[in-house]
């Protein structure tokens, strides 16, 4: 008799339910250990509050809906340098031309349109937005001609610059606060008026949820295109009822928000409204600058992930020789990031600037750290070759909750800034722990 035994390198090997789940759904991990900490973090700053503060104000429809707009000026920047760390950069300079941009805007809008078109014409307000947004563009492709072409250090031109540009803001001003702004452009900085209201928001969830379902169903169709393996359909139909579910979460959510007492008493003597039964209930909805947030997340995922322009920057971040071997342009590739980064950062101050009613030469300081924290902590990797837009976004939205969260519960400025800088090292270094796990 000979004895057979079974080779157990050959034998299948089982997977668990739970890692059965990830693969079927395909998941990614590091997004749900985002939402996980987020959600860590706000449930832990409304415990806080309720036991030590006398009531819990964070997990309210007010809080969280001004939290997204505080969101959005941090957002729309962490997108762009999304690109930048994925090229092996850095952009230091974002908040000096913020307060930059919003500058130019706030003289345009105040002290030169209405001598050639009058006062409330409705041009000014697009004129100031354009001019913000070329200026911006104009400036992150002068920094990124002088890294490509002059061969500087990103680091030093963008060091350079977060100096020259808040100093020429100060030049620019004479040190004086511009306001006020135009009443439109205002609306797209938030507030009552800057949002499109409970009908407005529930036309913008059912597009999204339709949207969800056409992502899904579009994917099964170029599965089936290129012979890749489908989901299974359980999978599928989770992934559209959470989907959609968030959607319309968050559109209870914002239309949960009324207008403040005094503010509908005056909507309804300027409209002859009858209040005398009670104040009516109006919804804030959706806020114009998290609408905006919103369009840029869309329009960058869809250049990075659709377009020539995304592989070529995910090619430069792996191996910039390899990819200029490859016939890459480099150099004007490099142009045409920080370019973008400077349109996104003077979009940015339409939103900041709007939302403060002024122009102030301290707009946009120390925004460039919770930029790059955002998108460090958003999964994007400081060797480049790696990054998200989604996850950007929402580190954007950890840092503001962070931020928020302890001015909310009392904390001073010094410990504000030692939790921030604490947790960006965090986000580093257990990045570094989950790439080499990874490897």
């Amino acid at each position: 008799m000979t004895d057979q035994t079974t080779n157990p390198k050959s034998a299948p090997k089982s997977i668990g339910p739970v890692a059965r789940f990830f693969k079927d759904t395909e998941l990614d991990t590091r997004l749900l250990g985002m939402l996980g900490a987020l959600a860590l973090i706000w449930v832990g700053f409304h415990l806080f509050g309720a036991i030590f503060r006398d009531g819990g104000f964070f997990l309210t429809p007010r809080n969280l809906w001004n939290l997204s707009v505080q969101t959005a000026s941090i957002g729309i920047m962490a997108t762009g340098m999304v690109l930048v760390i994925i090229t092996r950069h850095i952009d230091l300079s974002v908040g000096s031309i913020l307060g930059f941009c919003a500058i130019i805007m706030g003289v345009v809008q105040v002290n030169i349109l209405p001598q050639f078109l009058g006062l409330g014409h409705p041009l000014i307000w697009i004129i100031a937005v354009l001019v913000g947004i070329a200026c911006g563009t104009f400036i992150g492709a002068f920094h990124g001609a002088l890294i490509a072409y002059g061969k500087i250090p990103a680091f030093i031109v963008t060091l350079g610059g977060l100096l020259v540009w808040r100093g020429a803001a100060f030049l620019v001003a004479r040190g004086e606060t511009i306001s006020p702004v135009d009443e439109t452009f205002s609306l797209l900085g938030g507030g009552p008026y800057g949002a499109i209201g409970s009908t407005g928001s529930w036309i913008v969830g059912i597009l999204g949820c339709a949207a969800v379902l056409g992502l899904i169903i579009m994917g099964r169709r170029k599965r089936t295109v290129f012979h890749i393996a489908q989901r299974p359909i359980w999978a599928e139909t989770f992934l559209a009822v959470v989907g959609c579910g968030a959607v319309i979460g968050a559109v209870l959510l914002v239309n949960a928000y009324p207008w403040p007492r005094g503010i509908v008493r005056r909507y309804a003597a300027e409209n002859n409204i009858d209040i005398s039964a009670g104040d009516p209930f109006i919804s804030h909805g959706f806020a114009i600058p998290v609408l905006i947030l919103i369009a840029v997340a869309i329009f960058m995922t869809i250049l990075m992930t659709r377009t020539r322009f995304g592989r070529y920057v995910y090619a430069i971040g792996g191996n910039p020789e390899a990819a200029e071997l490859a016939g890459i342009n480099t150099r004007w590739m490099t142009v045409k990031i920080f370019a973008l980064m400077g349109a996104l950062t003077g979009l940015s101050a339409v939103v900041a600037s709007a939302r403060l009613g002024s122009a102030t030469n301290a707009l946009g300081t120390l925004d460039e750290l919770y930029v790059i924290a955002a998108a460090v902590i958003g999964g994007t990797s400081l060797a480049g070759g790696i990054g998200t837009i989604y996850g950007a976004i929402l580190g954007a939205l950890v840092m503001q909750s962070l931020q928020t969260g302890m001015v909310l519960v009392g904390f001073d400025a010094a410990m504000q800034q030692i939790i921030v800088g604490s947790v960006l090292v965090l986000a580093v270094y257990l990045d570094i722990l989950y790439r080499r796990k990874s490897k």
